[in-house]
């Protein structure tokens, strides 16, 4: 295996595991959080949040981690590729199930939250519950598709670690 596969892959392990944990913390804690105070304060809070998740520290894991996962599936050498599938698959759970939904459902959300004057509500608890819950149960896809895509590629890797051809096979 060559110097650049390996860190192409080792780099896509890594930005999938940040992704990952990323998902993983909103899905476990902090939207936990954010039901345990005011409604008022919990929209405030969350409009603060998405507003400084546009970083380039996010963008960067995010954004970075697709293509990386596409470069690091694109590394495996044919002849040493025993299971294509998991690379498949992980390739369309990193894109699918995080770029896809963040697109297709939490970034409408937001913005849709974005634009609510929670002090001004009538009923902060009801608007945040029609917020949160179906963001949260999307966060949890957007985690697991994270996490399985990063389970996948590892195993991959692992699967096809050296450099040789199986026996019998052709370099």
């Amino acid at each position: 295996m060559t110097l650049l596969a390996r860190l192409l892959r080792g780099l896509a392990l890594l930005l999938l595991a940040l992704a990952a944990g990323f998902f993983y913390a909103y899905s476990c804690c902090v939207v936990w959080g954010l039901d345990d105070t005011p409604p008022a304060a919990a929209i405030e809070a969350m409009q603060g949040i998405n507003r400084a998740v546009r970083n380039p520290i996010f963008a960067l894991v995010f954004f970075g981690a697709l293509p990386l996962t596409a470069l690091a599936c694109l590394s495996f050498r044919p002849w040493r590729l025993r299971a294509p599938g998991l690379l498949s698959l992980a390739a369309l759970l990193a894109y699918g199930g995080t770029f896809i939904v963040t697109a297709a459902i939490h970034v409408p959300m937001n913005q849709a939250l974005a634009v609510v004057d929670a002090p001004a509500l009538a009923d902060p608890a009801a608007a945040w519950r029609a917020y949160a819950d179906p963001w949260l149960l999307w966060n949890h896809v957007r985690a697991a598709c994270a996490t399985l895509a990063l389970v996948l590629l590892a195993l991959a890797a692992w699967l096809h670690r050296g450099g040789a051809p199986p026996s019998g096979g052709t370099a």
